[in-house]
């Protein structure tokens, strides 16, 4: 897979994974609003949370506490983030 810039991913099955219970992969991004919504499009479902220090408003996005960010799984179920890219969203 190549990202934005020419970065290329490599990505792999494993027959016996087993997701990791935190974040794996952050693509940064200008606008986390824009990407949520483009992603939505695209048929990604962002995870919500309402955890103590850990709260994502209706659009499944974290503010006001370190860098915006919206978490999504992938479909082997990692836990992938777009967040923002100069970390004061």
């Amino acid at each position: 897979m190549q990202l934005a810039g020419g970065n290329d991913v490599i990505i792999y099955p494993k027959p016996d994974h087993v997701p990791a219970t935190f974040t794996v992969l952050n693509f940064p991004v200008k606008d986390v609003n824009l990407a949520v919504d483009e992603l939505k499009k695209r048929g990604v479902r962002f995870e919500h949370y309402d955890l103590p220090n850990l709260k994502t408003d209706e659009k499944g996005i974290m503010r006001g506490n370190g860098p915006t960010i919206a978490w999504f799984k992938d479909p082997a179920g990692n836990i992938l983030s777009v967040i923002d890219q100069a970390g004061t969203m």
